[in-house]
């Protein structure tokens, strides 16, 4: 049984129903005792300020994983995501992109970027909680460098 480590998740996505979903989905994890502190930014340009400790968010967590949407005003979320990649403090935190976008190419960008995954925001709220729910299980249970 792997020993169980509270995750800190900063969730990029300008959508506050999409947010509310993920939000719920942590909240019923903590009822199982699993424990997750999440933290919300809506466009690209705050991710990074989040992520590289600036302006208001100079004392910001640094995150075991980041949820990011692709298409955020500001920056986009694959400029967010070549960013993050370059650096040498942020590059090994997973990013798994959550997007609408069914474009390949996108895929592919993203991928090519250094995400550690693609997945497609399903349509359904149902849907998107099974979805999370695999999310947190995987990321639970893998190693992760400090």
């Amino acid at each position: 049984m792997p020993i169980e480590r509270r995750m800190t998740i900063l969730v990029v996505e300008d959508d506050a129903y999409h947010y509310e979903l993920i939000e719920r989905s942590v909240r019923s994890l903590e009822k199982a005792n699993v424990r997750y502190d999440l933290f919300w930014v809506k466009d690209g340009e705050e991710a990074l300020d989040f992520l590289f400790r600036r302006k208001n968010y100079a004392q910001a967590p640094r995150p075991n994983l980041v949820l990011l949407d692709l298409r955020l005003p500001k920056k986009s979320g694959l400029e967010v995501l070549e960013e993050v990649k370059k650096d040498e403090r942020l590059r090994k935190i997973p990013v798994v992109v959550l997007t609408v976008s069914t474009d390949e190419e996108d895929m592919v960008r993203a991928y090519d970027s250094g995400a550690a995954g693609f997945l497609q925001k399903p349509a359904s709220p149902e849907e998107f909680d099974r979805l999370l729910t695999t999310v947190w299980e995987y990321w639970r249970i893998a190693k992760l460098p400090d």
